[in-house]
């Protein structure tokens, strides 16, 4: 017996497991590895900026509107989507930025991190669409009585700042994923 044979099942797998630059799922393929580091990063981040301008939206306007209010169910709806995201990509960027397996303790806990955050992420996710179809009926008669013309691509200027996050996360991940 080894002294790893008393460390998880995690450690073990990654100690003896083939020294990659990336989780070995990804066979050796830096351009998905990139690719999964940028979408994961800008995600977590976008998605997280998004949960909490909603959050602070509701609690701004709590005194005013009131919980079957549209634009209430709206931002809960857009606040529980965002936190999943955010709770869901945040862990996947860590063990991707952190993947390491010379250091198969830290690289496990990041893995098992990630593990123990899916089901708030899921469980989220699934209080989203809940709200969604809940809402459904009542949305669709309130939107039908008062159409609001939706000016989207007047809008394009919000985007900005995403785009930017995601380019920086392509950037980054780029330069991390070449250098290992």
């Amino acid at each position: 017996m080894t002294a790893i044979d008393n460390v998880s099942y995690a450690v073990q797998a990654i100690a003896r497991g083939p020294m990659t630059v990336a989780p070995p799922s990804f066979n050796g393929h830096g351009w998905l590895v990139v690719v999964n580091l940028a979408g994961f990063t800008a995600g977590f981040i976008i998605a997280t900026m998004l949960a909490l301008k909603m959050a602070r939206d509701i609690r701004r306007n709590w005194s005013t509107d009131k919980l079957s209010h549209p634009v209430t169910v709206w931002r809960m709806f857009g606040g529980a989507v965002s936190a999943a995201m955010a709770i869901r990509f945040g862990p996947a960027a860590m063990v991707l930025w952190g993947w390491d397996p010379t250091n198969a303790a830290a690289t496990a806990w990041l893995l098992t991190f990630q593990r123990m955050t899916d089901p708030i992420a899921f469980t989220l996710g699934l209080l989203a669409l809940a709200m969604f179809e809940i809402s459904g009926k009542g949305m669709s008669e309130h939107l039908k009585r008062q159409p609001l013309p939706l000016r989207i691509w007047a809008k394009r200027e919000q985007l900005r700042r995403p785009a930017c996050i995601t380019l920086l996360s392509l950037i980054a991940a780029i330069g991390v994923v070449s250098t290992r």
